[in-house]
C-alpha cells in the first residue's frame, strides 16, 4: 500500500551517499575495511564500554553474545512483549526462553515476576529497552542478576542514545546489543553491534563472528599467512559499506535524537488531552530517544477501531508487539498458552505505534491527531 504517512522514514543526507561511494570507489576491502574498526571504537566510546564488535544484524549480535556467555542447556528470562529475535536468539544459543511479564510504564521486564521465574537452570536475564526508552527497572534487574549470579544481557536494539541520568543504556549488564536496522535511530538498513567491558567475551565474539578463525593484527583478507580455526563459528561480519554508512549516520545522532524528541513532544501536547489515549511515559532522569511512539487505547476493540480508521486515512500504524509466547512455534515447542502472561497479553491488545521520524512535519502530525480525535473522543 502507498501510505499518505508511513510509519517511518530514514533520515539521510549526501554525507551518507559519499561515505558509501568512497568505499565502493576504493575497489577493495568492501569487508574488513578500516571503517569497521572505526565504527566499533566510536560506538564503544559513545556508550562508555571498553569493547564493541560489529555484526551484520542486531539478531546475529544477540545470538553471538549469548553463545559467548555459554547459555547452552540453561534458561534465559526474557519478555514476551518484544520483537521475536530476542527469544529466537535464546533458542539458537541452545537455551530455553522463560517469558516474564513487563511493567506498564517503560514496557520493560517486571522484576517481581522475574524473581518468580528464576530456577536452578537460569543463566541470564535479557531486559529490553523498548522503543527508545530505558527499561524502568533496569537497576532492580541488575541487582537480581547480581544476587543470583546471573548474566544481564541488555537488548537495546531500539535504544541507542537513551540513558538514565548520565549512565547510558547498554552499560548496566555484562554486555548489550544495538541494532542498525532500517527503522532504528541510526541505520544502514541492517547491522548490529555488541558492547561489553569483558575482554573474554570480546575475544569469544571475534571467533564466533568469523568462522571460529584465530586472527591477530592482520585479518583473513589482508594476510598471506595460514590462519587456524579453533572452534565452530558463523559469517556474521558487517561489511565495510555498512560500517561506513553507520559511521556517517552516527555523526548525526544528536541531531536525529533532538528531532525525534521534538516530534514526540508535539504528540504529547496534543494527545495527552484525549481521555481514552495513554501517551508514552516520561520518567524522571530517563532520557527517551523515541525510536517509536506507542500509545495505549482502553481495550482491543478501541485499538482495532482506531487502527482501521487510520488505515482508511492512509496513515500506517503497527502493533509493537504481539506476545511471542502465543506464536505457533513457541506454543508448539515450549507448550506456552494463552493466560500464561495475562498482563502482557492485555497490554498487547491495547498498544498502537504511530508514525514518528525526524522529517515528520507539523501538518502531518495534525492530520494524524485529528483522525485520532475523531475516533476516540
Amino acid at each position: 500500500m502507498s501510505w499518505k504517512i508511513p510509519l517511518f522514514k530514514i533520515y539521510w543526507d549526501e554525507d551518507d551517499v559519499e561515505s558509501v561511494s568512497e568505499v565502493i570507489k576504493r575497489g577493495n576491502y568492501w569487508t574488513t575495511g578500516p571503517e569497521v574498526e572505526q565504527l566499533e571504537k566510536k560506538i564503544a566510546g559513545y556508550v562508555g564500554a571498553k569493547y564493541a564488535l560489529s555484526f551484520n544484524s542486531g539478531t546475529s549480535a544477540l545470538h553471538a553474545d549469548l553463545l559467548a556467555h555459554d547459555m547452552k542447556g540453561g534458561e534465559v528470562i526474557v519478555p514476551s512483549f518484544t520483537f521475536i529475535s530476542t527469544a529466537n536468539a535464546v533458542v539458537l544459543s541452545g537455551a530455553k526462553p522463560i517469558f516474564a511479564e513487563v511493567e506498564d510504564n517503560s514496557y520493560g521486564l517486571d522484576p517481581e515476576d522475574v524473581k518468580e521465574k528464576i530456577t536452578s537452570k537460569t543463566r541470564a536475564i535479557i531486559p529490553v529497552h523498548y522503543g527508545g526508552a530505558p527499561c524502568k527497572e533496569i537497576k532492580a534487574l541488575q541487582e537480581i542478576a547480581d544476587d543470583h549470579n546471573l548474566f544481564l544481557v541488555e537488548d537495546a536494539a531500539e535504544s541507542l542514545g537513551s540513558k538514565i541520568g548520565n549512565k547510558m543504556v547498554g552499560t548496566f549488564g555484562q554486555s548489550a546489543i544495538f541494532s542498525f536496522c532500517q527503522n532504528k535511530i541510526v541505520t544502514a538498513g541492517e547491522g548490529g553491534i555488541v558492547v561489553t567491558d569483558s575482554k573474554l567475551v570480546y575475544e569469544k565474539l571475534k571467533l564466533i563472528r568469523s568462522h571460529g578463525r584465530l586472527e591477530n593484527k592482520e585479518n583473513y583478507f589482508s594476510t598471506t599467512s595460514e590462519l587456524d580455526y579453533i572452534q565452530i563459528g558463523y559469517n556474521y561480519r558487517m561489511s565495510s559499506v555498512t560500517a561506513a554508512l553507520v559511521l556517517s549516520q552516527f555523526e548525526k545522532i544528536n541531531k536525529i535524537i533532538k528531532m525525534r524528541r521534538e516530534k514526540a513532544g508535539y504528540y504529547d501536547s496534543k494527545l495527552s488531552k484525549i481521555k481514552n489515549i495513554k501517551i508514552p511515559s516520561s520518567l524522571k532522569n530517563h532520557f527517551h530517544v523515541y525510536q517509536m511512539y506507542t500509545i495505549q487505547l482502553k481495550n482491543k476493540i478501541n485499538r482495532v477501531k482506531l487502527q482501521q480508521n487510520l488505515i482508511k486515512a492512509g496513515v500506517m500504524t503497527k502493533i509493537y508487539f504481539s506476545p511471542i509466547h502465543l506464536t505457533t512455534f513457541y506454543r508448539e515447542k515450549f507448550n506456552y498458552k494463552k493466560g500464561d502472561l495475562p498482563k502482557t497479553e492485555e497490554l498487547s491488545e491495547k498498544v498502537l505505534t504511530l508514525p514518528l521520524y525526524p522529517t515528520l512535519i507539523i501538518e502531518e502530525m495534525d492530520y494524524i491527531i485529528g483522525k485520532i480525535k475523531n475516533c476516540c473522543e
